[in-house]
């Protein structure tokens, strides 16, 4: 049968296993498998953009709050600065020699960093800077969502990874290789597409450096 939503996922699950004690535990399998995937797909439906406005008034502007589906940082930019300038991103330590020699001067941020839920900028915000964001997100759980992406275009992954976290219940059951053969699969596939839209996407620009006779 067709599964491209939450409940239909859960059932074609349920009739994979064959066991009608199970049920009450999918969930958990699904949820097990969804936190798996964000440690191992690495593809550009995970990516996306947001931006966000830095609050002078707070009594610590140099720190802005990551969205919550955040899992990494691809690139930060100032988007209300002509050029849209890019911050690079430094080691929290760097960041605290760098504030420290500068005494706190406050500026036009130039670096960041990650702490837990919070980016730090340096130095510390002047004005209302504009942030733009590329970050790599989570993958929307479907305990929250009736379906998201990656069981929109990938179903197979969900299935064999869910059955995969199942596999304590099952006894040595015979089909577990197979299940996780297309598991490992259905991984590999989404990272290779990815791969392939990545660097397919047009002629590559070359920059030669230094100057040219």
């Amino acid at each position: 049968m067709p599964f491209d939503n939450y409940t239909d996922l859960q059932a074609e699950i349920a009739n994979y296993l064959a066991r009608s004690d199970l049920g009450a535990e999918i969930p958990s399998f699904i949820a097990l498998a969804e936190a798996k995937f964000n440690r191992s797909l690495k593809c550009v439906e995970m990516d996306q953009r947001a931006t966000a406005t830095i609050d002078i008034t707070s009594a610590e502007p140099q720190f802005l709050s990551l969205p919550a589906d955040y899992q990494s940082m691809r690139r930060v930019r100032v988007e209300s600065i002509t050029g849209k300038p890019r911050l690079y991103f430094l080691p929290s330590d760097l960041i605290d020699e760098k504030r420290f020699a500068a005494q706190d001067a406050p500026g036009q941020p130039r670096y960041f960093t990650v702490f837990g839920a919070e980016m730090e900028l340096f130095p510390t915000p002047d004005q209302a800077y504009t942030l733009g964001m590329v970050y790599r997100r989570l993958i929307p759980p479907l305990a929250l969502n009736p379906s998201n992406w990656l069981l929109g275009n990938h179903p197979d992954a969900y299935l064999y990874g869910a059955l995969m976290e199942a596999e304590p219940y099952m006894k040595n059951d015979q089909r577990i290789e197979t299940w996780a053969q297309g598991l490992s699969a259905a991984v590999d596939a989404i990272n290779d597409v990815s791969d392939d839209a990545a660097f397919n996407a047009g002629p590559l620009a070359v920059q030669v450096s230094g100057q040219v006779f």
